[in-house]
């Protein structure tokens, strides 16, 4: 039997897409990158609030307090590791502090510092001046520096995190939420030196559909595009003559060209400036061929070059038809899935790395869209998306929480200004949910909030969705719901299916007759099932995931979104929930591949074919084939047991591929061998075998695609896979893996690192790869593993 992660690991190399990873590198963010736009992760100390206070605010604030037993951290930073499950997630105040100088070349220049997220409630001291607070834990916070700081000698920068229940920001409670909020600057930090004349930054100009660059297409098609650039400059320097360049590279060639009339900008004020290039024959951005430009903004002031920004952008439309979604005129269902952006144990602090990586799972499990549950996400994620053609629907945070106050009201009438700012040129979103998910909020409320992002975004471009069916462009409705209003599914506006294939087969209110079963079969029978609990019950999964999906095109809508795509820990839960298609460290279950089946094969996406079956002694006998193939024979010991073509029955009515189900007589120990066939011709296959006895462990390093990263906090998962003497993985071995490390690299786990399902994982987090670093696995029944990384 092959391997599970091995098998993972090889479709990886099956997906051509990940290919365009290598413009994602070469190409500047999405997110506006100027040329002085400099890390400011390093060098933080960091501590926890704990009663009785230590110091006082007046004292801390200050420079010359000494932080010298505060702990040394580096961003991205969790403000406490938390073990699995999370029972009991900190909450509370957190202190982060800084000292940095200021470099000669940015002396006399405007300064800035951005943090793109900070969790949740923010206050930022500049040499002891309070100079922001900031509620919200998701979006960017900028701040300008320029007046406070000393050019000669070192500044201070204190940051005051609270992560406690929050009013104002929501959503409800932690300990009745469904999802943990984590704390700390978890995301990346930067510090922005710009000279007077200059590229505003569109958070911290705060201005209505400006700021910034703002990039449209009035024309999108595969003869001929226009792309719109709206640039916003401000003068703090003398009053001048300046004129601004758009240029448009694909690779390293300018395809496109434009330059302005010199005009004069007078000191202290700021203008918007609107230029049209236009392009012939535009490679346009798509779900398979997501083609990215960069787009190339310069501010001349004479012959000098004061001001450049760079853009990442894809030329594309999107439009409704009735309920049908086009792209660049094409009508295309979106098959997508939800996602939480946790990891297990650093809760946030994902690395850009780890974001990426996870974007490369989501495409590479056959998805073409992904729902940002339930909040805005990390700007490289979002890069990813771009990168890879995942359409996103992007969101701002909401849960089940509606309060009726002036200042939670107008916080997400704010957020959803600086969400559409933020991501407004992102080539991968395709509507904005301006929504609070699952809460009941008035109409003049909901039609407010869809206002707001119509008023950000101008133009025939913006759609905006969300829970309730009035008030938004789009409507989106849990799978549930529907079942439990009894809807049909066709409504007149264009419709979007949320979530399914979760809660409709676990609460015993959803509609399809839970109520009737005991508490531990409706349980057994749903899709929460975590890796461990064997064949039957991850079989069970895909049964649900695929009645699910293939009822969702029974409806109107134009797509639906799986819930959810990795497990996740919940703030009023004990338990992981183990709906995801992989689990919370990465490792796929059977759903996962019954989506990848339903991709068809192309020259990008290859064929697949995959055994839902570990075929040792209590594996079911009716077995699952997943596979895009058109018909696929299934040998045991190499004496066929059957050819078949998918599988027709109610739940595979509307599927692009069934899977293939074969009823085997007995159990027989050996090989199976699965061939799968395209108008007759063998194309692909797939080999089980049955596990012996554990013989050693093996050492994979999860980089899907994506190289591990020196001095930027990456973290990555270590899989630790207990084989036999063939290299099959010993699926039922189920213990402790002691594991040394050597090298600048440090165990994030909380906890033992244990085997589930026969693999153990260990959450790594790369400090520095300068001399390279090895990792030894062993148990207590004498299995051995080991792994070199070589220095660079």
């Amino acid at each position: 039997m092959k391997d599970l992660i091995k098998y993972f690991l090889k479709m990886f190399n099956y997906i051509k897409t990940l290919l365009l990873l290598l413009i994602f590198s070469t190409l500047n963010s999405g997110l506006l990158i100027a040329a002085n736009k400099d890390s400011f992760n390093n060098n933080w100390k960091f501590i926890r609030e704990q009663a009785p206070l230590s110091f006082k605010i007046e004292e801390v604030i200050a420079n010359n307090f000494n932080d010298d037993n505060w702990e040394k951290v580096r961003l991205p930073h969790s403000a406490k590791l938390e073990p699995l499950p999370v029972n009991n997630q900190w909450q509370g105040i957190s202190w982060y502090r800084k000292g940095f100088e200021i470099p000669a070349s940015a002396v006399d220049k405007q300064l800035l510092i951005e943090f793109e997220a900070a969790m949740n409630f923010t206050q930022i001291w500049i040499n002891g001046s309070l100079i922001k607070e900031h509620q919200g834990g998701y979006l960017p916070i900028v701040v300008d520096i320029t007046n406070l700081v000393k050019t000669k000698g070192e500044n201070t920068i204190v940051v005051r995190l609270d992560n406690s229940d929050n009013e104002v920001t929501g959503p409800k409670p932690l300990k009745r939420l469904d999802f943990n909020m984590y704390g700390g600057l978890y995301r990346n930090a930067w510090l922005i030196s710009k000279n007077k004349l200059h590229i505003t930054h569109p958070i911290l100009q705060n201005k209505v559909a400006g700021g910034g660059i703002f990039v449209t297409y009035p024309l999108a098609t595969e003869e001929k595009a226009i792309v719109s650039v709206q640039t916003h400059i401000n003068n703090l320097d003398n009053t001048t003559q300046l004129h601004v360049v758009q240029e448009i590279l694909k690779g390293k060639k300018v395809i496109a060209k434009v330059k302005s009339e010199k005009f004069t900008l007078l000191k202290g004020k700021g203008h918007t400036l609107k230029q049209d290039l236009s392009i012939k024959k535009p490679n346009l951005w798509s779900l398979d061929h997501p083609n990215l430009y960069a787009l190339v903004t310069k501010i001349y002031k004479g012959k000098e070059v004061v001001d450049k920004e760079t853009t990442t952008i894809g030329i594309r439309r999107m439009e409704f038809k009735g309920t049908s979604f086009y792209l660049n005129g094409k009508e295309t269902f979106l098959r997508g899935v939800n996602r939480h952006q946790e990891y297990p144990f650093i809760g946030y602090a994902l690395s850009d790395n780890a974001q990426i990586r996870d974007a490369i799972k989501i495409k590479q499990a056959g998805f073409d869209y992904v729902r940002l549950s339930h909040y805005p996400q990390s700007p490289a994620f979002m890069d990813a998306c771009d990168s890879l053609g995942l359409v996103v629907l992007d969101a701002i945070l909401g849960w089940q929480y509606y309060n009726p106050s002036d200042d939670f009201r107008n916080q997400m009438f704010n957020a959803s200004r600086d969400l559409i700012r933020r991501d407004r040129n992102h080539a991968c979103v395709m509507a904005w949910e301006v929504s609070l998910n699952e809460t009941q909020m008035p109409l003049e409320f909901r039609e407010k909030l869809s206002a707001v992002a119509h008023e950000e975004y101008p133009g025939d471009q913006c759609f905006t969705a969300g829970w309730m069916a009035e008030g938004w462009d789009i409507y989106l409705q849990a799978r549930q719901h529907r079942i439990l209003h009894k809807n049909s599914g066709h409504v007149e506006k264009p419709y979007l299916v949320s979530e399914y294939g979760d809660w409709e087969y676990y609460s015993n209110n959803a509609g399809l007759n839970q109520d009737k079963m005991s508490k531990d079969l409706r349980f057994k029978t749903s899709s929460r099932q975590l890796r461990e609990f064997g064949e039957k019950r991850l079989l069970q999964q895909v049964t649900n995931v695929q009645e699910a999906h293939n009822d969702n095109l029974n409806t109107s809508a134009f797509a639906d979104s799986y819930w959810v795509m990795y497990d996740y820990t919940r703030g009023y839960h004990p338990d992981i929930e183990s709906s995801g298609l992989m689990d919370i460290f990465r490792l796929p279950k059977w759903g996962y591949y019954f989506y990848q089946s339903q991709r068809s094969p192309t020259k990008m996406y290859l064929a697949m074919v995959k055994i839902g079956s570990y075929w040792q002694k209590d594996s079911p006998l009716n077995l699952r084939v997943f596979s895009n193939c058109d018909e696929v024979k299934l040998y045991l010991n190499n004496t066929l047991i059957g050819t078949q073509k998918p599988d027709e029955n109610t739940v595979s009515t509307n599927l692009n591929h069934p899977p293939f189900t074969f009823k085997i007589d007995a159990f027989e120990e050996g090989t199976l061998k699965a061939v799968g066939y395209i108008k007759g011709k063998e194309i692909t296959s797939d080999i089980v075998r049955t596990p012996k006895q554990p013989k050693a462990v093996k050492i994979t390093i999860d980089k899907s695609s994506v190289a591990l990263a020196s001095n930027v906090n990456d973290v990555v998962f270590v899989y630790f896979s207990i084989e036999d003497e063939n290299g099959t993985l010993v699926a039922d071995y189920a213990q402790k893996i002691n594991l040394e490390l050597h090298g600048d690299i440090e165990l994030m786990n909380v906890g033992e690192v244990k085997a589930e399902a026969g693999i153990g994982t260990a959450l790594i987090k790369i400090n520095s790869l300068e001399k390279g670093f090895s990792i030894e696995a062993n148990t207590a029944d004498n299995l051995h593993g080991s792994y070199e990384f070589g220095a660079l």
